[in-house]
């Protein structure tokens, strides 16, 4: 399957997302994430509108849940859902929740709620896509520094490179709102157990394009992007 999707959105998410309303505590939320989910879905995953059900399609998680006006704008932007629906967030009738639903919003694949799920997740279908044999699939799963601080995820970390999960991509967007941290940095924890790492400029889409792309073989790869502090 060849639908990678080569665009730039970049024009008009901010008019889509203004379109969003009612959930402005959650705005830094979706600003730090834009950058990233305009690059992997302009340029890295192949997935479209028409491709969506396709067992061979890059499959992307959203961990951070929370705030998703930056994901429903790009989907948006890249036909998955009608622009029409940003006008109604979390209305009566509205298919678009403060969590992305995956049976009520056409492209998401997991329905987020509490944090630190995703990435168990991602891990979940990663494998099932390699017990079945289809090893072109990429994972991709988007989480927040701060979900870090839970424990499921240390467990998922350690999984993915025991197992040498080739086909996962893990990006955390750094803002600096985790409460415990990490001494030697994000990467360090996820290298200690077998993954690659690159740790680039959230803002910077050349370097994110790199560094989403520039997984190695034989291991999960992560990318961390760092962006201005919440707050």
């Amino acid at each position: 399957m060849t639908t990678t999707v080569t665009a730039d959105t970049g024009s008009r998410l901010p008019g889509l997302i203004r379109r969003l309303t009612g959930d402005e505590k959650h705005a830094p939320s979706a600003h730090s994430t834009i950058d990233v989910l305009q690059v992997l879905y302009d340029r890295v995953l192949r997935v479209t509108p028409d491709t969506a059900d396709d067992p061979t399609r890059d499959r992307f998680l959203l961990s951070k849940g929370h705030g998703p006006a930056a994901y429903y704008a790009v989907l948006a932007a890249h036909g998955f859902i009608p622009e029409a629906w940003l006008d109604d967030l979390a209305g009566p009738a509205s298919r678009l929740g403060h969590h992305p639903d995956r049976l009520l919003v056409p492209g998401v694949e997991i329905g987020s709620g509490s944090l630190g799920h995703g990435l168990g997740l991602a891990v979940g279908s990663a494998l099932g896509l390699r017990a079945q044999g289809l090893l072109k699939p990429r994972v991709y799963v988007l989480l927040g520094d701060a979900e870090l601080d839970e424990g499921s995820n240390h467990e998922a970390i350690a999984y993915a490179g025991a197992t040498g999960l080739a086909n996962l991509t893990a990006i955390v967007v750094d803002n600096s709102s985790a409460t415990h941290g990490w001494a030697r940095g994000i990467a360090s924890r996820f290298t200690v157990n077998g993954w690659t790492a690159d740790t680039v400029d959230g803002r910077d889409h050349t370097d994110l394009y790199v560094a989403l792309t520039g997984h190695r073989p034989g291991r999960p790869h992560l990318v961390v992007a760092h962006v201005e502090n919440k707050g």
